[in-house]
C-alpha cells in the first residue's frame, strides 16, 4: 500500500526540479516526515525502478519497515547534499510506550529516490536514552553557518573522516573545536559522561568500513553511515549499522550526535557502556 502510495507522487516530485537543488531536497525531506507521521495526503518521493530500503543494513520492502509506522515526531533535523544529491534526517519519538531515534539517509537520480537506508534505535540500543537525547540535543545550534564562515565541502568531509580514522590509527589529528558536545545514544559524553569538552580516548584497531556521506555546507555537516565493528559484543567484530552526525565550525567538531543499533539488547555489555 505505502509503496503504490510514493508511486502515485510522481508527478509533483519530478516535476519539482530536474536538478538536485536544495529546495527540491528540502520539499522530498518534508514528504518524507509527513509520510513518516501517518498523513497520507502528503505527496513523498517518486521511487526509482531499482529503489532499495533498508533498515539497520537488511534490506526489506518498505511496507515493513518503520517507514510504514504512523509515528508522532516530536523533533527532527535535516542536512542537504546538493552535490550528491542526498538528504539525512533524523527523528525523534518520545513516545515512552516505544521511544526511538530514526537517522535516514536518501539518494535521488533524476527527481526518484533510488536508495532509502534507516538506523533505527531505542530501548537497548548503544546508550540509548530518549530523555537525554532530547535534552541535550536541544542545547546545540544548528542554524546555517554565514557564507563567509563556512568550511569547503573536502573540509568537512576530512573532518568526518578524521575521526573515523583515529580508530585505527593512533597518528590521526582529530580537530577538536572548545568547547564541544559528543551525545551518543541519549549519554553526553566525555570520560565522565559529563562537561562539554569532546576528547577521547580511541583505541587503535578498530576499521570503521562502508562509509557512506551526506554534506551540507550550509550547516556545516557531515553525517557518516557505516558498520562499527565491536560496538555489539555479543557479535563480536561483526560491524553495527551506525550513524555519526558531525557539525564542523572553523574545520573543527562542534558536535557529535549519534545512532547505533545493535542486535542484542544492551549490547552484550551488561549495562556498562563507557
Amino acid at each position: 500500500m505505502l509503496q503504490l502510495f510514493l508511486l502515485a507522487c510522481l508527478s509533483l516530485v519530478a516535476t519539482a526540479s530536474a536538478d538536485c537543488t536544495r529546495d527540491f531536497l528540502k520539499n522530498a525531506t518534508d514528504a518524507y516526515l509527513l509520510a513518516q507521521s501517518g498523513t497520507r495526503s502528503a505527496l513523498a518521493p517518486a521511487i526509482a525502478n531499482n529503489f532499495t530500503y533498508t533498515e539497520n543494513n537488511i534490506p526489506m520492502s518498505i511496507s515493513n519497515g518503520i517507514i510504514s509506522k504512523n509515528l508522532k515526531i516530536d523533533h527532527n533535523l535535516s542536512i542537504f547534499d546538493t552535490t550528491a544529491c542526498s538528504t539525512f534526517t533524523e527523528i525523534i519519538v518520545t513516545n515512552p510506550a516505544k521511544p526511538c531515534v530514526i537517522t535516514t539517509r536518501m539518494v535521488f537520480n533524476n527527481s526518484r529516490v533510488t536508495t532509502m537506508e534507516s538506523v533505527v534505535t531505542t530501548n537497548g540500543d548503544w546508550a540509548f536514552n530518549i530523555t537525554g537525547f532530547t535534552y541535550y540535543g536541544a542545547m546545540q545550534d544548528w542554524s546555517p553557518i554565514p557564507a563567509t564562515k563556512r568550511d569547503s565541502r573536502a573540509v568537512i568531509k576530512a573532518v568526518g573522516d578524521s575521526y573515523f580514522d583515529r580508530f585505527d590509527n593512533a597518528s590521526v589529528i582529530v580537530p577538536w573545536g572548545a568547547p564541544c558536545n559528543r551525545l551518543e545514544g541519549g549519554a553526553l559524553v566525555v570520560e565522565n559522561l559529563t562537561g562539554d569538552d569532546c576528547v577521547m580516548a580511541f583505541p587503535d584497531d578498530i576499521k570503521v568500513i562502508n562509509r557512506r556521506y551526506v554534506v551540507d555546507e550550509v550547516l556545516g555537516a557531515v553525517d557518516i553511515f557505516e558498520g562499527f565493528p565491536g560496538l555489539d559484543q555479543s557479535q563480536g567484530n561483526k560491524p553495527m549499522p551506525d550513524s555519526h552526525l558531525f557539525r564542523v565550525e572553523g574545520g573543527k567538531i562542534k558536535y557529535i550526535r549519534t545512532a547505533s543499533h545493535c542486535v542484542q539488547s544492551g549490547c552484550g555489555l551488561n549495562g556498562t557502556f563507557f
